[in-house]
């Protein structure tokens, strides 16, 4: 309980000195003369945004592609929200360090009373020399290829997007892991079948071959380009199939600290591209038979400074796929303004639309206002 409590007075401590604090994470815990090179930090950002829609499409705090159905709802809704803020708590021991973060997007509460909500686990991974394994972004996503936006997380329609949790190996450029597998699409609830109290159909009978991923980043004056490629069973539905898909990006430097970034993604992806835009697997409306659903989405931006610290982003990212034919797209522009080291004030204003077949498109104008402030 005593050490507990000790922990839990750190944390504290660490919060309320955030704003006395410099860019980089906070001290919170240096055992260099017991315990030499241990170390305990706290980063992470508080953010605050305003945002308002307006069109057929729903209100989201962010656009994803899982639109149910596509269908038109007619809306014209202003909120307030802080939920993207985060904490992360790092610990190191010489060669060994661990890293646990969590958000505000946990679901719960309400805009009536408290307008409380649950954090939930974004990362949580140890890290030995070229060894880290635990729950943090797939190998298959290019981090340095996201547009800096004020919508969280940006154009998700076109990107590769998932935490989960893997074995990664890192020798130089390459970057080879083994991920969790999951199918998408077979009717089950997401669940691994070693869940208390799962049973019946509600478990994965399957799934007993991990995701393979391959990857191999190219870094040089200009920037970055990145080559990876997924392989998976896909033994869900009936189906017992090798998937494969792959993704190439780059960030590539233009003039002075200006950018442009890109990502093409193409094959079996299924969950791994368009944050819902489509299941692993679904039924083809033509033969009414399962089949591994094919995905291309893409995105591009430029970011361009106007000064040292004021810049825009302009970004365009779109998702396709070949059998249910669902296509969504998202694109914006911002102004972002440094207005100390630690704090950042900016205005986004975009469109996000729904062309599926065989509905009438549809599409939501936006208009967000944000501050965050990093520590």
């Amino acid at each position: 309980m005593k050490k507990t409590n000790t922990l839990t007075t750190l944390i504290l401590l660490g919060t309320s000195l955030l704003s006395f604090n410099a860019l980089s994470a906070i001290e919170l815990l240096d055992k260099s003369k017991n315990l030499p090179d241990t170390h305990v930090s706290v980063s992470g950002y508080l953010k605050v945004d305003a945002r308002h829609v307006n069109g057929d499409v729903g209100y989201q705090d962010y656009w994803v592609a899982n639109i149910p159905g596509g269908e038109a709802i007619e809306t014209s809704t202003t909120a307030f929200n802080f939920r993207e803020s985060r904490l992360g708590i790092k610990g190191s021991h010489k060669d060994v360090s661990g890293y646990v973060e969590i958000d505000f997007y946990g679901g719960g509460g309400n805009e009536i009373v408290s307008n409380s909500t649950t954090p939930r686990i974004r990362h949580l991974f140890i890290e030995y020399k070229n060894w880290k394994v635990g729950q943090t972004w797939t190998t298959f996503m290019p981090l340095a290829a996201i547009p800096e936006t004020l919508d969280f997380g940006g154009p998700h329609v076109g990107e590769a997007f998932i935490r989960q949790t893997l074995i990664r190996y890192t020798n130089g450029p390459w970057q080879f892991a083994i991920e969790n597998p999951e199918t998408n699409g077979d009717g089950d609830n997401g669940f691994s079948s070693s869940a208390v109290g799962l049973t019946g159909t509600d478990a994965d009978p399957d799934e007993s071959i991990p995701d393979f991923i391959g990857r191999y980043n190219h870094d040089a004056k200009w920037g970055r380009l990145t080559f990876a490629t997924l392989f998976r069973i896909i033994d869900q539905g009936g189906l017992d199939e090798t998937a494969f898909g792959f993704n190439v990006s780059g960030k590539i430097k233009t003039f002075k600290k200006d950018d442009l970034r890109f990502q093409i993604n193409h094959g079996d992806l299924g969950r791994y591209v368009s944050a819902g835009l489509t299941p692993d697997i679904v039924v083809n409306p033509t033969t009414n038979e399962t089949e591994v659903e094919t995905t291309t989405a893409f995105t591009i931006s430029y970011r361009h400074f106007w000064t040292e610290t004021m810049r825009t982003t302009a970004f365009y990212g779109s998702g396709q796929t070949d059998i249910l034919d669902r296509k969504r797209n998202h694109w914006g522009i911002n102004l972002i303004e440094d207005i100390t080291p630690y704090l950042n004030i900016g205005a986004e204003f975009g469109n996000y639309s729904v062309d599926d077949a065989a509905i009438e498109d549809i599409d939501s104008n936006y208009f967000q206002l944000s501050a965050k402030f990093t520590f």
